[in-house]
């Protein structure tokens, strides 16, 4: 059994529909999803805010690079287009972990290092599973605690916008 956690970002075109084309197309593994929460672009900030929500997956056939190629095939069905490092994306579905799994591989880093860092992802993440650990980092109510306040003030919790 692999359980994952999947990061969704979207802020270009339908981005609620984009977010729930993601959730679509991991029904049939999906365990929990998150609030929708909506936050300022990160990295290029010249960009429509985004839409951002996190998904449990658990599956007995895919490893951490199955979920991997799905999140990459949801992202071409969403006709993602990688121009920019950081900018606009109709669909962005990032592996942040998969059970205890470490890799280095340029393509696939895990834990996804950015994690530590993103209110984008650890609200969420915590908002379906409490008691939440990032493998090798500790408690993820922890990672985000120590982040500043008002980057957690930043990360608006969408209630209007339901993905299921």
């Amino acid at each position: 059994m692999s359980r994952a956690v999947l990061s969704l970002g979207s802020n270009l075109g339908d981005r609620l529909g984009y977010l729930k084309l993601a959730v679509d197309g991991f029904a049939d593994v999906l365990v929990a999803a998150s609030p929708v929460y909506e936050t300022a672009p990160w990295g290029v900030t010249d960009q429509p805010d985004f839409l951002n929500a996190v998904l449990i997956v658990e599956s007995e056939e895919l490893d951490h690079w199955g979920w991997l190629r799905r999140g990459q095939e949801l992202e071409r069905a969403a006709e993602r287009v990688r121009e920019q490092r950081w900018g606009p994306r109709t669909l962005d579905v990032d592996v942040v972990s998969v059970d205890e799994v470490r890799s280095d591989d340029p393509e696939l880093l895990l834990p996804h290092p950015g994690t530590p860092d993103r209110a984008t992802v650890l609200i969420p993440w915590l908002a379906v599973d409490p008691d939440a650990q990032l493998p090798g980092r500790g408690s993820v109510a922890a990672l985000l605690e120590a982040l500043p306040q008002d980057e957690i003030d930043a990360v608006r919790r969408r209630d209007d916008l339901v993905l299921r």
